[in-house]
């Protein structure tokens, strides 16, 4: 982890946005380690996870966009987009709830913030001229650690931060710029509301919504 939070100083050095596609669980101090992540002017991104309804470090980090998964397909006219079951949400067991984040379901920080296509079986083709298998070099892949990626490539195409933005709290203060996901859940049997069921607003599993392009 040390490594990891070296490379996230070595990064935001160099670069304007940061894709993290890493995380495990939540841990008594880990805001301690928060510091790697404070970087005004740089925007960074952090997978919120596949394992469903539960808390994630980095993506619990109130600096971090955390970035949520959905499916997404295609029907006979047009695209239909749901929360995808494995995206990593949650309320922070350790992590204090940032100014900008408003919603009433955890009164710590909230997990995730934004979401992109994250579910395997409709997840984003990759050509792979290495480990071709049968002759088949295009494979289908998936996870919160595609979606963060994603999120963090539109979010460079709009351009630099200014050097003071916080950039973590830039999504919430251009909420037309994101799709709103209604549908869908990360829980066989959601009792925690909007923290593990979609549904109109801000909710865990999908944030704010997906880049509207």
């Amino acid at each position: 982890f040390a490594n990891l939070l070296a490379a996230e100083d070595y990064a935001t050095a160099h670069a304007s946005y940061v894709s993290n596609s890493y995380g495990g669980s939540e841990f008594s101090g880990e805001n301690t380690y928060d510091t790697p992540f404070n970087k005004p002017g740089v925007g960074i991104t952090v997978s919120s996870g596949d394992s469903r309804y539960g808390g994630e470090y980095p993506a619990a980090s109130p600096y971090v966009t955390a970035v949520g998964g959905t499916s997404l397909t295609h029907g006979s006219t047009a695209w239909t987009e749901t929360t995808w079951s494995g995206s990593g949400s949650g309320c922070s067991a350790v992590e204090a709830k940032p100014a900008w984040q408003t919603d009433t379901g955890c009164g710590r920080r909230t997990v995730a913030d934004v979401s992109a296509v994250a579910d395997p079986n409709t997840g984003v083709a990759v050509y792979d001229s290495y480990g071709s298998s049968s002759g088949a070099n295009w494979f289908v892949y998936g996870g919160t650690s595609v979606a963060a990626p994603l999120v963090a490539g539109v979010w460079a195409l709009t351009g630099s931060l200014a050097t003071t933005t916080v950039a973590a709290a830039v999504p919430y203060s251009h909420r037309s710029a994101w799709k709103d996901v209604t549908s869908g859940s990360n829980t066989i049997c959601c009792s925690a509301g909007n923290l593990c069921q979609a549904g109109v607003g801000y909710d865990g599993p999908a944030g704010l919504g997906t880049p509207i392009s």
